[in-house]
C-alpha cells in the first residue's frame, strides 16, 4: 500500500466531504450570532442579555468546529502522516469526548421526544433556544462524529495498527508497569464517586443538583446522566485491563478503545459542563450555578479521563519505542551485514514484527 495513499481515495474524499458539510449548520448559526443575529434565539432568552460573553464563547466554538474540518483533512492527506502523533491524537481525543455522548444520547432523546418526553431547552417557560436549533445542530454533530470516527479508524489502522495487534496476554513485561497500575487504581478510585453521583441522578434523585436542574427534571437529564455512568465504567475498565490485565485474552485494541472513549467522554464533557456553568452564570438566577456535588462529579470526571489517558499513552509509547528499536537493529551495519542482535527481543517487545514503515 502506497504511503501517500493509505486507503481508497474515493472513500477518504467522501468521508471528508461529509464531515465538512456536517459542520456548516453549526458554523452558520454561530457566525450569525457573533455578527449580532438572533436566528434561533427566542425573545426572553438569557443569551440576548450577554452579548459580549456569548460572542467570545461562540468564537471559541466556531474554532472548535472548524478544527473538525482540519482534522478531516489531516486524516486523509499525505501531510497528515508527518504530523507528530500527539498533535493528531490529542485533538481527536477531545473530539471523541465531546461527540461520543451526543452520538449515544441524542438518538435516545429523539425517541423520547416522539413519545412526549424530553423537554430539551426549556427553562420554566423561558426557552433558551428554539427547538429546531437543537435538532439541526445535534444532527450535524452526529454526522460529524460518524464521518470523523470512520476516518480516524482508517488512520489508526494504517499508522498505529501494529501497536494495537494481539491480546493482553501477549504483551511483554513493561518497565513502567508499577506506575501504570497505580494510575489505573487512582482512576478507579476517583471514578467510583463520579459514577455513583451520575447514577443517583440517572435514577431520578435530585440530591446535589442545582435548583435549575431540579426544576428541569426530565427524561433527557436522566439519559445524559446514565450515559456518563456508562462512560465512567468504560474508562475504568479500559485502564484496569491495560494496567492489571485481569482478562489476558481480551484484545489490546478492545481495552484501548474502552479507555480512549470512556476517558475522553468523562474529561471533555465534564470540562465543557464547567465552562458552560460559568458562561450561564446569572446574578438573578443563581440556581444555575453547579452545586458542590456537581463540581465534584465534573472535576472527578476530568481527573479520571486524564489518568486513563496517561495509562494508555505510556503503554503505547513503550510499544512504539520497542518497534523503533527493532527496526534500527535490523538496519545494515557498517560492514554491510544486517545487525540482528537483539532485534528478536525488541520485536517481541513491540508485539510482533514492525511494519514496513511508520507514519
Amino acid at each position: 500500500m502506497d504511503v501517500t495513499d493509505p486507503y481508497p481515495a474515493r472513500t477518504a474524499r467522501a468521508l471528508r466531504l461529509v464531515a465538512a458539510l456536517a459542520c456548516l449548520p453549526y458554523l452558520s448559526l454561530k457566525t450569525a450570532w457573533i455578527a449580532g443575529g438572533t436566528v434561533g434565539i427566542p425573545a426572553g432568552s438569557e443569551l440576548l442579555e450577554k452579548r459580549g460573553t456569548m460572542a467570545a464563547v461562540n468564537s471559541l466554538t466556531v474554532l472548535m468546529d472548524a478544527a473538525v474540518i482540519v482534522l478531516a483533512f489531516a486524516l486523509t492527506r499525505p501531510w497528515g502522516r508527518r504530523i507528530p502523533a500527539w498533535l493528531v491524537a490529542l485533538p481527536l481525543w477531545v473530539a471523541t469526548g465531546l461527540l461520543a455522548p451526543i452520538v449515544v444520547g441524542f438518538p435516545v432523546q429523539a425517541v423520547i421526544a416522539l413519545f412526549g418526553g424530553g423537554g430539551a431547552g426549556a427553562d420554566d417557560g423561558e426557552p433558551f433556544l428554539d427547538e429546531w436549533v437543537f435538532t439541526v445542530v445535534y444532527t450535524g454533530f452526529g454526522v460529524q462524529a460518524l464521518a470523523l470516527g470512520w476516518l480516524f479508524a482508517l488512520y489508526v489502522r494504517d499508522r498505529w495498527g501494529h501497536l494495537l495487534r494481539g491480546r493482553l496476554a501477549g504483551l511483554p513485561p513493561s518497565p513502567t508497569a508499577p506506575a501504570q497500575r497505580v494510575l489505573a487504581v487512582l482512576a478507579a478510585v476517583v471514578a467510583l464517586p463520579v459514577a455513583g453521583l451520575h447514577l443517583s441522578w440517572a435514577l431520578g434523585s435530585t440530591a446535589g443538583l442545582s435548583g435549575h436542574l431540579i426544576g428541569q427534571r426530565s427524561a433527557n437529564l436522566q439519559v445524559n446522566e446514565a450515559i456518563q455512568v456508562a462512560f465512567a465504567l468504560a474508562a475504568t475498565a479500559g485502564a484496569v485491563l491495560l494496567a492489571h490485565r485481569p482478562r489476558p485474552r481480551t484484545r489490546l485494541a478492545t481495552a484501548v478503545a474502552l479507555g480512549w472513549t470512556g476517558g475522553a467522554a468523562l474529561a471533555a464533557w465534564s470540562g465543557w459542563m464547567l465552562l458552560a456553568s460559568l458562561v450561564t452564570e446569572n446574578p438573578v438566577r443563581g440556581d444555575r450555578q453547579p452545586t458542590q456535588p456537581m463540581n465534584l462529579a465534573y472535576a472527578g470526571g476530568m481527573i479520571t479521563g486524564l489518568l486513563v489517558l496517561a495509562v494508555g499513552a505510556t503503554l503505547l509509547a513503550e510499544r512504539a519505542a520497542a518497534g523503533r528499536g527493532a527496526a534500527a537493529a535490523d538496519r545494515p551495519g557498517p560492514a554491510g551485514s544486517t545487525a540482528v542482535s537483539g532485534s528478536a527481543g525488541a520485536g517481541a517487545a513491540a508485539g510482533g514484527s514492525p511494519p514496513p514503515r511508520r507514519g
